[in-house]
């Protein structure tokens, strides 16, 4: 007779399969977040951990914010769901007309999903879709870049460029998919404030892969302006712009990935405007509703649109969609969010900061097993010497330490990022800069 099968035990952390976590390892010292309100989390027994990672990059206006508690509630009240094929509710279409007015140029349509994986597919397939809808069917290649990150779809991984992320996967990635070189030159750029100073001839590389496979083959180009989840590298001067005039010249859609830095990272609305570079598309998640309710979207040229739009009145414009696309919660959460953003000044407010921001990160310069910090807005990566043999442990160590101190910091290999909410005060930014520099001396 066979035993019993073992019922889980309530708050048995070995029943749930964490996400790019090393279970094992968690699960034996575990580091638990019970509470938040605006730049600090607590921990279950009660100690309060600054929130230097805005969350993941997402919640840019802090945490708890009763406005969008109160937009959520009223909007359950009133709707839990509705499907958006065939079929749409009156928030969508408000949303889509407030991004629409806030974005730069002629992107002026939305598409919305749940999250930043699903809006780089979705992207994507958009551009696919428009050029086989224009008569470029040939159009089917794709560039991105080394060490950019696209979320984990699998055409996210396809044209992404993290290893680890790719080489479990890599027999189901998309064919006909090419990488730009990566922009991080620490030999010639390390400690850079703001835009590094060299780099962008290496945009050049794309006229390169266009002479290779012929620009008639190639739909689209995808970059993050500034690559987040590798350690935060901002572009060089004039690069974005020299990559925008390339796929001009060839009939290639540019995606800019805003997932992390759409929504004030950089002081302006997205790193579009910041940049003075308009992409074709561009993909945002996380600050879209502050991280109350998954969403996701992807933002649209009015030329893209109306290429997508050029067929018969009853025919289906785009074959892709999600249940939760334009979820009536996510709607009314990401309304009430951008209210916020234009009553507090938000975006204003990370461009005022950012400077005392770098000034403060750049005065970790110096100690020791520091060998690089860049920053631009309000986020930082800070490059940590790798030990002999242990790439990734003193990483780890000064994130553990960071978070044993009262600071909660992203680490990725021998990587420190930081990326706090923008209503964050000097005093706190005092605060995330003394104890970094504290745990990266007693992890050294």
């Amino acid at each position: 007779m066979s035993a019993a099968p073992t019922k889980p035990v309530t708050n048995n952390l070995d029943a749930f399969l964490m996400p790019f976590t090393a279970n094992k390892q968690f699960k034996k010292n575990p580091r638990l977040l019970a509470k938040a309100k605006g730049v600090h989390y607590w921990t279950p027994e009660g100690r309060r951990v600054i929130d230097g990672t805005a969350g993941l990059w997402c919640v840019n206006a802090g945490h708890g914010r009763e406005e969008i508690k109160a937009a959520i509630a009223a909007q359950l009240e009133e709707m839990d769901y509705a499907p958006s094929f065939q079929m749409g509710h009156p928030k969508a279409f408000e949303l889509a007309a407030r991004h629409a007015a806030m974005l730069p140029g002629d992107l002026n349509h939305a598409f919305y999903c749940n999250s930043g994986s699903e809006a780089v597919d979705s992207a994507l397939k958009i551009a696919l879709a428009y050029h086989r809808a224009t008569g470029q069917g040939t159009r089917t290649r794709f560039i991105g870049r080394e060490r950019g990150y696209h979320g984990v779809g699998f055409g996210g991984i396809s044209v992404g460029g993290m290893v680890n992320n790719r080489k479990a996967f890599s027999a189901a990635t998309l064919q006909g998919v090419d990488h730009l070189p990566h922009t991080h030159l620490p030999a010639k750029n390390a400690f850079s404030r703001g835009e590094p100073e060299n780099g962008a001839e290496l945009a050049d590389e794309l006229e390169r892969i266009v002479a290779l496979h012929d620009a008639s083959n190639i739909a689209a180009v995808i970059v993050e302006p500034c690559a987040g989840s590798t350690g935060f590298l901002p572009p060089p001067k004039g690069y974005l712009k020299r990559l925008r005039e390339i796929c001009t010249k060839h009939g290639i859609l540019l995606i800019f990935d805003e997932v992390i830095t759409g929504f004030g990272r950089l002081g302006t609305a997205f790193a579009a405007d910041y940049f003075g570079v308009i992409p074709d598309l561009m993909t945002v998640a996380k600050g879209i509703s502050n991280a109350t309710v998954p969403m996701g979207g992807v933002f649209v040229r009015k030329p893209v649109y109306d290429g997508l739009l050029s067929g018969a009145e009853n025919a289906i414009d785009l074959f892709h969609g999600y249940t939760y696309s334009a979820h009536p919660l996510a709607c009314a959460a990401a309304s009430a969010v951008l209210d916020i953003y234009k009553t507090d000044g938000l975006f204003q407010r990370s461009a005022e900061l950012s400077k005392y921001w770098e000034d403060g990160v750049h005065s970790l310069k110096g100690t020791s097993g520091v060998i690089d910090i860049r920053n631009l807005g309000l986020a930082a990566g800070i490059d940590l010497e790798a030990r002999a043999g242990a790439v990734g442990a003193r990483g780890y160590d000064t994130f553990v330490k960071c978070f044993e101190m009262g600071l909660l910091v992203r680490q990725g290999g021998d990587t420190l990022a930081m990326s706090p909410p923008l209503i964050i005060e000097k005093t706190q930014i005092d605060e995330v800069i003394d104890i970094v520099g504290k745990a990266i001396k007693q992890a050294a």
